[in-house]
């Protein structure tokens, strides 16, 4: 009896264990409501929440098509995620079903969705709700068969009380949102369980969509391979270059409080730098050596941001809340140049910034490397 009981305590362990840890953040799903996502941002999610794969909705209907889909597609691609796309349905007949997919597909093209993706039918609008089965089920079939002519594979995205109630789904892309989704295993035999809608990610805008999948159908017909980037400043070009005039020279310091110095740097020497900190009065730094600092205001740099990251790319910027501005990365890309104060500001959840208006902040980290101006 002991030995039962023993027994019977380690399975109830087993499987409440096993069932706290059942919801995972595998995938996310983004579109326009989440402003162009950056490169960082995949990142995040990736290093941080577990997550493997990317939704990206391309279009709705025969005339909408998402405009942050191809940003969203490569942004995701360079962090190493998988990338899949959706459309989302309003078609009532056959023809309207396969004239949404033809449209669905060559903005997916367009977009540069790579063959082999999944791209999605998200199934759940008032013109399915009006539409009987079968006729749902028609429609269905005739968007997955156009789907997949263009090379793509199709899946069927819809809530969980319409699965085999308006319409069949064999392995689908399932939605509910119980209150508390983590301890719980929903729709197993699907493909994926999408168990929240509200999930917030640290310097990514506004809420997503969140799910658990079950298999590798979502990670699947790629070789997702990250763009390799150096950990702090994305290039391998860290060079600054002392400018304080001819006869003049620039200090170099020991510590990144500029307490004391040494020996005196001449004017155009180049320096390699590591990385940007705050001295004592928060004026930013140049760390050219592990107990050597060089102020950047006897730079080249000095009151200006060189945004520096990946060629034709953009960073986000945040407001003083260390909140993400939408579609700020449009503005702040790689070579543009931003007015700044001789002063870093370390922003919640972001770190040390660079203050280029009255409330808007880029993360430091996005200075140093090459393209700087005399």
């Amino acid at each position: 009896m002991r030995k039962r009981i023993i027994l019977l305590v380690a399975l109830g362990l087993l499987f409440f264990c096993s069932k706290v840890k059942a919801a995972t953040t595998d995938m996310v799903d983004v579109s326009n409501h989440n402003g162009y996502m950056t490169y960082d941002n995949f990142v995040d999610m990736r290093d941080n929440y577990g997550v493997k794969a990317v939704v990206t909705k391309i279009s709705e209907g025969t005339s909408y098509h998402d405009y942050t889909a191809a940003n969203n597609i490569q942004a995701a691609q360079k962090a190493g995620l998988y990338i899949n796309g959706y459309h989302f349905a309003h078609y009532q007949t056959v023809q309207q079903a396969k004239d949404e997919a033809d449209y669905a597909c060559r903005m997916a093209k367009a977009d540069g969705l790579p063959t082999g993706a999944v791209l999605v039918t998200d199934v759940e609008s008032s013109e399915q709700q009006n539409t009987s089965y079968d006729q749902n089920k028609a429609n269905n079939e005739a968007f997955e068969s156009v789907v997949r002519l263009y090379g793509y594979r199709s899946n069927i995205y819809t809530m969980g009380s319409w699965v085999n109630y308006k319409f069949p789904v064999d392995k689908g892309w399932i939605a509910n949102y119980p209150a508390n989704p983590w301890p719980l295993k929903l729709y197993p035999t699907h493909h994926a369980w999408q168990f929240a809608s509200d999930m917030t990610f640290n310097g990514s805008y506004g809420n997503f969509d969140v799910s658990t999948v079950y298999d590798n159908f979502y990670t699947a017909s790629q070789t997702p391979t990250p763009s390799p980037q150096p950990p702090d400043n994305h290039t391998d070009n860290n060079v600054v270059t002392v400018k304080v005039g001819n006869n003049y020279a620039a200090t170099m310091y020991h510590d990144s409080s500029a307490s004391y110095d040494s020996t005196p740097l001449l004017d155009n020497t180049p320096w390699y730098s590591g990385k940007i900190v705050p001295d004592k009065n928060n004026r930013p730094m140049f760390q050219v050596g592990s107990d050597s600092f060089l102020a950047q205001r006897s730079t080249t740099l000095n009151g200006i941001l060189d945004i520096n990251y990946i060629s034709g790319y953009g960073v986000l910027g945040y407001n003083g809340k260390g909140i993400s501005i939408p579609n700020s990365n449009l503005r702040f890309k790689t070579g543009t140049l931003w007015a700044t104060s001789d002063k870093l500001f370390n922003i919640p959840n972001v770190g040390w910034c660079y203050r280029v208006s009255t409330d808007e902040y880029v993360p430091a980290n996005y200075q140093i490397g090459s393209g700087f101006k005399n």
